[in-house]
Order: structure tokens, then sequence, then C-alpha cells
């Protein structure tokens, strides 16, 4: 597993590779595997995301009664017309939720990297193969970026919320989704890795606070921000723009923060959202009283 961005970036050059072929090739080596199996497995893994947005149940809620529904009435809002975000935007938010309501409601999902962070990718992936018209095989290139940069923050830092917040998942599957967005939009790999950086950046300190320690408020929304995160994240780098933070530095800094955050805030349901007034009342319906 790469250690670093850096490392993925000098073997891009030096091989004179693109970045998601760089991270194939180290997955073949890691388990043994042809790089025919390599690309079947994570194309099951690209197809099994686009299986559980198309089996979503709108009518489904969740065990606790508070996911269900929302990626319905987002579906109809986009298809209304009039969201100020626009269609593309909405229709990203409306597959996160989807994504993230399937998830609570115990659906087959894709951890990416984790399960409260389900939607983040699936989301942004998905609506541009739709909205670009890109051909499978180019959205599994892109799943590899993902790939590579979930590996390298999971390897510098973490991507659980009980270790280092919320910045952990949805800030780990942003920066994921912004890479491989940049990849799409046909960067290269640095714009791919300050994409991914950016996305990071804008999520530092972002808290893990379950109410009742379910992973569904504010877990289900949150998808969403990570997944718009992504798009704004990849525009910028593709306009040029870079982080004034190189890449590895940033997801150093994720891990520094996660380390300090105190321990309420990291899925542990005893802070923040969840030790409000009504995430109280809530956690006492749903488990004390019963």
């Amino acid at each position: 597993m790469y250690k670093s961005m850096e490392e993925i970036l000098r073997r891009t050059r030096v091989e004179n590779r693109p970045f998601w072929e760089v991270v194939l090739l180290e997955d073949c080596k890691e388990r043994d595997v042809t790089r025919e199996d390599s690309f079947t497995t994570l194309a099951g893994m690209y197809r099994a995301m686009r299986e559980a947005d198309s089996a979503y149940d709108g009518e489904l809620f969740s065990a606790s009664g508070l996911s269900g529904g929302d990626g319905e009435k987002l579906r109809r809002a986009v298809q209304k017309g009039g969201m100020l975000c626009g269609n593309l935007i909405g229709t990203v938010m409306e597959k996160a939720v989807k994504m993230g309501e399937s998830n609570a409601c115990m659906k087959r999902i894709v951890a990416a990297p984790t399960a409260g962070a389900c939607g983040v990718l699936p989301a942004v992936f998905l609506t541009l193969e739709e909205e670009r018209k890109f051909p499978e095989e180019k959205m599994v290139e892109a799943l590899y970026v993902a790939v590579g940069i979930g590996g390298v923050i999971a390897t510098r830092a973490f991507i659980a919320g009980a270790s280092g917040g919320c910045q952990a998942e949805i800030g780990s599957a942003s920066a994921m989704a912004a890479g491989g967005v940049a990849y799409l939009m046909g960067g290269d790999g640095e714009e791919i890795v300050h994409a991914a950086a950016m996305a990071m950046k804008n999520l530092l300190g972002l808290a893990c606070d379950p109410v009742a320690g379910l992973v569904e408020v504010p877990c289900v929304k949150r998808n969403v921000i990570g997944a718009v995160n992504a798009l704004t994240s990849a525009d910028m780098a593709m306009a040029g723009i870079r982080s004034k933070i190189p890449p590895d530095e940033v997801i150093d800094a994720m891990r520094n923060i996660g380390i300090a955050l105190p321990s309420c805030v990291r899925e542990t349901g005893q802070g923040g959202l969840a030790a409000t007034r009504t995430g109280m009342r809530i956690r006492e319906e749903l488990f004390v009283k019963r």
C-alpha cells in the first residue's frame, strides 16, 4: 500500500503511467492477482453501487424511524425542476441521501470507505456517468483513483469516525471522490491529488456525533455535503488552483486533528448533536424507555 500521494505521483512520472494504473498494479502485487482479476473485482464493486442506487425504496424506513423517504423527496424536487443548485447537483444530493438511507435500512451498500460515508462516491460517480455518458471502464478507472487516495489516507491517518471524527469518514470519502472526478474530467496526477487535498481541507475538524449512537442523524445528510464538496474541489483543481498545503501534509493534519478531538465527538454519541436536548430525547425514546 502506498504511504503517500507523492509516492504515487513519483511512480506515475517515472513509469509514465496514469494514476489509476499505478494503483491497479499495486493491488495486483499486494493480492497476487492478474490485472484482469483486479479490474473485474473493482468493476463488481462499482456495479454494486449502481444496483444499490437503483434498489432504493422510498417507502422504507429504518428501525428507529429516523431515516427514510428523504431521497424520494429529493428525486421529486429534481424532477419538478427549479432547484437552486440545478439538476446535476440536485441529482448528486438525491443519490447521496438515498444511499445513506439504504445503509440505515440495512440494505446492501458499498462501504466507500465506510458504511457511514457510503453515499459520497456513488452519488458523484453515478451522476457523472449518467450526465457525461462515461463508459463503465472509465468509471472503474476513476474508482481506482479513489481507492489509491483512500489507501494513502488509511495508511497515514484513519478512515473511522471512532478514530478521527467524521472528517475521517465523510472527509476521506469526499477526498476520494474529488480525485476521481478530477480524473474523469481529464486531470493529471497533480490535479487529482490537489482536488483530494482541497476536499479534505474543507472538512477538517468535522465531528462524529451520531444521535443515539446510530449512523443516521446527522450522518445521512453529511453524505450530501461530502459529495457536493468533492465536485467543487475537483472544479477548483481543474481550474488550476492548488492547495497551499501539500496533499500529504493535509492528511497528516487530519490525523493530528482527529487525535486531538475529544472522545465525545468520535462516534460515542455523547457530544455534539447527540448531546442536544432533542438528541438526548431521541436516545431515551429509542433505548431507555424500552
